[in-house]
């Protein structure tokens, strides 16, 4: 099978994201890294894409010479992904959509959601394969979660508790540090510092296992360090469409906490927990019955589960190869199969409505919004 054609936007040298972006993509070989721009800074950003192995005449120096190069090409890229400061995801999003490209956008996938709703209009006008990096959703054990749902193994969800929360910007005297700053600065954040950067990844996951969407919300924000504008803590109640009661703690200032994403889902007949820290498990209670721990690679597990499994039992895989599983499936989709579990342009409208919606609940002290879209009330 010929490998696709990849380009990206954004992860250049000494970004957070891109080398997770690089190694998954690549790592099963489906796409190759074609084309770039990388940078902000034209020629540093041309010189990196140079040395990742990129042709010199696909080197760009910034993402509209990019659009109009692999525009006019036979063998211009099949998927672009868009790795940009949040506040440029829409415009260029919506540019390589309407010029007919397949988009992998980080999220947030807008500031707004009135852009999300456009960007929702967009990919359906172009035919094309919008997906969110909401990488999480694709540990082999989250899908194994979500199929224990499906398959009511669980019985009806009745509640989740979901939390997001770590201390690494616990320290007072390190908010001046410009890869803090600007996370709870509204000029480059948005309307939301900490929900909107962790948060909605527990929220987005809270959906995707329970198999239902959100549709009210109540939130209480705190900016614990004084010279913070948005919150670096937020705890939000929520309500899906089928009934589940939700809990959510996000927060940075949880000194002690590493990564600190974890999740439970609670059935009529079992319980779920799974954490990022030790991805390869979920605990899993039958009603009346023993807690027992469930192993990515063991025998039984679901179809989804097993195909996203790439080594032996007891064997870790990190948070590249849960990047690289998006991948997987945006690379099955765009030749053509079905992958229902890859989240959409409307997961990240979701989301930002979301963020909104909490953002307004907690001006309103807590008082409970709808978090719907309006285009999807």
């Amino acid at each position: 099978m010929m490998k696709l054609n990849w380009g990206m936007i954004g992860g250049g040298e000494g970004s957070q994201i891109g080398p997770a972006h690089r190694l998954g993509a690549q790592a099963d070989g489906n796409f190759v890294l074609a084309a770039g721009a990388l940078d902000v800074d034209a020629e540093k950003g041309r010189a990196y894409a140079e040395a990742l192995g990129v042709a010199a005449d696909r080197a760009y120096a910034n993402w509209q010479e990019m659009l109009e190069g692999e525009h006019a090409r036979e063998d211009r890229v099949d998927l672009v992904t868009v790795a940009t400061p949040n506040s440029t995801h829409f415009e260029i999003t919506k540019a390589f959509l309407e010029a007919g490209f397949n988009v992998l956008c980080e999220k947030p996938m807008t500031m707004t959601v009135e852009e999300g709703e456009e960007i929702v209009r967009v990919a359906e006008a172009s035919g094309k394969i919008c997906a969110v990096n909401y990488c999480y959703s694709a540990y082999p054990m989250v899908r194994e979660m979500r199929q224990m749902v499906k398959t009511g193994q669980i019985g009806k969800v009745r509640l989740v508790v979901a939390n997001f929360s770590h201390g690494h910007h616990g320290d007072a005297g390190d908010a001046d540090n410009p890869r803090v700053r600007w996370r709870y600065d509204p000029a480059m954040a948005g309307v939301s510092g900490q929900f909107a950067d962790c948060g909605i990844h527990a929220l987005h996951m809270a959906s995707f296992i329970a198999g239902d969407e959100v549709r009210s919300l109540s939130a209480d924000f705190a900016s614990t360090i004084p010279s913070r504008t948005l919150e670096d803590d937020a705890m939000v109640n929520f309500r899906m469409e089928g009934g589940t009661v939700g809990r959510l703690w996000t927060s940075s200032v949880a000194i002690g906490r590493q990564h600190g994403f974890d999740i439970q889902v609670f059935g009529e007949t079992g319980g779920m927990r799974w954490a990022s820290e030790q991805p390869n498990q979920v605990f899993y209670t039958p009603v009346g019955g023993r807690t027992q721990i469930m192993e990515k690679g063991e025998a039984g597990l679901s179809d989804e589960a097993g195909r996203l499994s790439r080594v032996a039992i007891a064997h870790p895989e990190g948070f590249p190869l849960a990047v690289a599983n998006i991948y997987v499936d945006l690379a099955a989709a765009i030749r053509g199969e079905v992958r229902d579990a890859l989240p959409s342009a409307t997961d990240g409208l979701r989301s930002m409505a979301a963020v909104y919606a909490a953002v307004e609940s907690a001006k309103a002290e807590g008082a409970w919004m709808d978090a719907r879209p309006p285009m999807l009330r």
